[in-house]
């Protein structure tokens, strides 16, 4: 069998190599950065949103902002097809995707004085596709929010000791933010707040046959339902009360827990008891029931290309950008840095006897199905304290491949249940940062399409407005939570957040069209553009004619399948505007080469 530390040694060389080339040339010979023009950081320096920051800096928050529970769960449930289908797309999708991506959007928002992808469309491409793109960027930002949801759910319910260590972050947080608002001092407010949660995750194996535990013992339907009840309560509170403080905490615990990834890889270097590819790569599977391509690029989304990260290029990093040249570690290299951790949470799943992966992921009855049986299992149960059967979204499958890989270390050999829990509240509380942040920008995003019927509501200060879209945001996505699987739902958000990463490479083609004095560099975007937008559509297609309109199907849900197939039109029109807009650009003649560098016009 092959073991961990062959991937990651072969992971790290590649990217690094990647890096070095095709890092360097994509920004300095197709976009043209040149440092002595003026980043919006300086030209609009206000001390609030646009602020020069050092390279290193802004590469810390760009990454912490993208690298969220995606590239955490994304890998696990793909572990679905073997190793051989995640580990090719992660690094191709990564290089040639993601990190190409990820600069371009900064970059486009950058020339555009840093605003946001939908304003960008309208200036590259004409009102018609800003407008799609605005409405597209709704759907998404909506979608994710439930895709994320999902992967709680099930490792919150009947799970009273990770049920209060998540609970317990909201004050947590609170305090964080009261006293950075009264003291000033954000750092000394983080480290008592890191310390206030690991005593939680150590405080939980005393309450869980309380009567405290009992009332904690929560249905995954009852999990379904608080989540968008918490978001909207979150939403309503100002940003330094509890998202700032939640952002923070969760940046620092990011920061150990990919730690602890590597340094369990490296020096426990577990067997990788995965085949290549499983007989589910055709179809049928427990988890994912498509076959592996093209569910394989949609499955896993952050890690190798996400659509989610144009909201971050588009939105606080591009105003924080010192120089030009500094898009290739933040941009390019975050992307990158991203890559290795799905590829550690590929690990994690793949170091799991299949047979236990798949009992995690499946129902019972269909585990029952598949002619398995379990091997390590029951005995990580009792380790645990927990029943691992059937808990399904791909939380609990991370939480326990970690577990198992730190507790072959003699010193942790008992430790089980304090690294599954910790890790279990570690993704809960990126994903709930991801619902404060994400349902507040729904809420912006509502009350701008709104406004344009009704002018009051574009004022985001006037309250019932605040409220109003509030509501209809959680009560959107929290519908979603509710409708289907992990199936159904990671599909959902699979197709959406791709779709979003296709309009932004449209728009990066584009730029490089208009900008570039060798169009042949319009290749870089229109490469793998080509690639995901088929991709995509033919994921749409399938799940809306297998799944959502298919009344045989677990995830049968009208509603899920209109979603679907407005998405696709919106990508469509935004395509049709563009190649109009390149045609238009081709019958122009190119800029010279050293006449006006790219990163130079404004």
């Amino acid at each position: 069998m092959d073991h961990a530390l062959s991937f990651v040694i072969g992971t790290l060389c590649i990217l690094a190599i990647c890096y070095r080339l095709y890092g360097v040339f994509f920004t300095r010979k197709v976009l043209g950065v040149d440092d002595s023009a003026v980043t919006p950081s300086h030209e609009l320096k206000d001390g609030k949103d646009y602020v020069p920051t050092s390279k290193w800096v802004a590469f810390g928050g760009h990454f912490a902002a993208i690298a969220a529970a995606g590239p955490l769960v994304g890998p696990v449930l793909a572990a679905q097809y073997g190793y051989l289908p995640s580990m090719i797309w992660l690094l191709i999708g990564c290089v040639i995707g993601g990190a190409v991506h990820d600069t371009v959007v900064l970059f486009a928002s950058m020339k555009h004085h840093g605003k946001s992808l939908s304003e960008v469309a309208k200036a590259e491409l004409g009102p018609v596709a800003g407008w799609c793109t605005g409405l597209a960027m709704l759907f998404i930002i909506t979608i994710t929010m439930a895709g994320l949801s999902m992967v709680v759910v099930h490792a919150l319910e009947r799970n009273p000791w990770g049920a209060f260590a998540v609970f317990m972050t909201i004050p947590i947080a609170i305090g964080v933010g009261l006293w950075e608002r009264v003291t000033g001092s954000m750092k000394n407010a983080s480290y008592v707040g890191i310390a206030a949660i690991m005593a939680c995750v150590f405080a939980g194996p005393y309450i869980q046959h309380t009567a405290l535990g009992e009332w904690l013992s929560l249905k995954a339907s009852t999990v379904s339902l608080l989540l968008p009840i918490y978001a909207f309560f979150a939403t309503a509170l100002p940003v330094w009360m509890l998202l700032t403080p939640r952002a923070c905490l969760s940046s620092f615990m990011k920061i150990g827990v990919f730690g602890l990834l590597v340094a369990g890889v490296v020096f426990i270097n577990p067997q990788i008891q995965f085949p290549a590819v499983t007989q589910f790569i055709h179809g049928g599977g427990p988890v994912l029931s498509g076959p592996v391509w093209p569910f394989i690029s949609i499955t896993i989304a952050c890690g190798a290309i996400s659509g989610f990260h144009a909201f971050i290029g588009s939105g606080t990093t591009p105003k924080q950008i010192d120089k030009w040249s500094d898009i290739l570690p933040v941009g390019f290299g975050a992307m990158l840095a991203e890559c290795v951790v799905g590829v550690m949470a590929l690990i994690a799943a793949t170091a799991l006897h299949p047979a236990d992966y798949f009992a995690i992921n499946s129902a019972p009855a269909v585990f029952q199905t598949l002619g398995m049986d379990v091997v390590n299992l029951p005995k990580l149960s009792q380790e645990i304290g927990l029943d691992l059967y059937g808990r399904t979204g791909g939380a609990v499958t991370l939480a326990v491949g970690m577990a198992d890989i730190f507790t072959r270390i003699p010193w942790f050999s008992h430790l089980a249940s304090y690294f599954f829990q910790f890790m279990v509240m570690f993704e809960a509380v990126f994903i709930l940062t991801a619902i404060d942040s994400g349902t507040r920008v729904a809420r912006y995003l509502i009350q701008d399409f709104v406004g344009d019927l009704w002018a009051p509501l574009k004022r985001t200060d006037w309250m019932p407005g605040a409220i109003g879209a509030s509501v209809v945001a959680c009560a959107l996505w929290g519908y979603l939570l509710n409708s289907g699987d992990i199936n159904s739902v990671w599909a959902l958000f699979g197709v959406s957040n791709q779709l979003m990463a296709s309009i932004g490479l449209i728009i990066g083609a584009t730029i490089i069209l208009r900008l570039s004095h060798n169009r042949g560099y319009m290749l870089t975007c229109l490469v793998p553009l080509a690639y995901l937008y088929v991709t995509v559509n033919y994921a749409g297609y399938w799940m809306v004619k297998n799944v959502y309109l298919n009344p045989a199907a677990k995830g049968y849900n009208v509603f899920n399948a209109g979603i679907s197939i407005v998405m696709l039109a919106l990508g469509l029109a935004i395509l049709i505007s563009a190649v109009r807009r390149w045609k238009a650009l081709l019958g122009r003649p190119a800029p010279q080469a050293g006449l006006k560098p790219a990163a130079a016009e404004a």
